[in-house]
């Protein structure tokens, strides 16, 4: 028995993000398959088709549920689930020609998707961790340490796995953004299990080398890339000063019921979700 955690992140050009996100999705080995395939059905069951085959690439979840969006959903009353797909078939299929219907259709469809699949998630098993960073928390000056927001993110799957019936192990499957951004967090990550007493002990159950794949080919990371969304424009723990967006607090309170907690034998809750504030690693010494 194992459990992957499929990683991705939001907010990390510090641009417009009020938050910089690191989040996971983590499902059972058993459950991955009938998931996967469960998304897949529900793009044609809301679209008519395939998400990759309208945009010829990953569809964004700042694409799916961007402000636009729930303006044009707003514009004209709920269609029916037959009528909702075919215009936003026909949207996707002739962008070109569009037409108040065809564009309501099909940001009802994208919002309505986005929260069938996380609820979908959340009845397979789905766990979700991620971590919460301002966007003005100091950094490390040069990439050879791990960051801290990734040091309590696997902290945080460790405990959960350690905590799982059956002795699980877990593995990690990050979005390859480019072949040197992987190596740096390769070596990084490779330095924190090999080198530090808590990532030695944490190997113990996550295997220490991640894999990387290509998002637009890998729903689960896309998965993953909507809930990072999700948490940085929607989601908020206490004392952050950055106001959310209220539409998005439906597909966020499926997100909150899906995050990992645990409470300790002191009586202390843990979240999986957790504000960052600096970001410099905390000075290791050697073994």
């Amino acid at each position: 028995m194992s459990w992957a955690l499929f990683v991705d992140e939001s907010g990390q050009d510090q641009r417009n993000s009020p938050y910089e996100v690191l989040a996971g999705v983590a499902v059972e080995d058993r459950q991955i398959w009938p998931l996967i395939r469960q998304i897949s059905d529900a793009q044609q069951h809301f679209f008519g088709m395939r998400l990759f085959e309208a945009y010829g690439a990953e569809a964004k979840a700042k694409e799916l549920l961007k402000t636009k969006a729930y303006k044009h959903a707003a514009q004209m009353d709920a269609f029916g689930n037959a009528d909702r797909m075919r215009l936003a078939k026909e949207m996707l299929e002739d962008g070109e020609n569009p037409t108040r219907a065809r564009l309501t259709a099909l940001a009802q469809a994208k919002i309505a998707y986005c929260e069938f699949i996380l609820e979908l998630t959340r009845r397979y098993g789905g766990r979700v961790f991620a971590t919460m960073v301002p966007q003005d928390a100091p950094r490390p000056p040069n990439g050879e340490q791990m960051r801290k927001d990734y040091a309590f993110f696997l902290e945080r799957y460790y405990h959960f796995l350690n905590q799982s019936h059956g002795d699980p192990m877990g593995f990690l499957v990050f979005d390859e953004l480019d072949k040197t951004s992987s190596h740096v967090l390769l070596g990084q990550i490779s330095r924190y299990f090999q080198r530090t007493s808590n990532g030695r002990t944490r190997s113990r159950l996550i295997i220490p080398e991640p894999f990387f794949v290509h998002s637009d080919l890998t729903a689960l990371v896309q998965l993953a890339d909507l809930v990072a969304y999700l948490i940085s424009w929607g989601l908020r723990l206490p004392r952050m000063p950055a106001s959310p967006r209220p539409e998005l607090e439906p597909l966020v309170d499926i997100i909150q019921r899906m995050k990992y907690q645990h409470m300790t034998g002191g009586g202390y809750p843990v979240w999986g979700i957790k504000e960052v504030r600096d970001l410099r690693p905390q000075p290791t010494t050697p073994h």
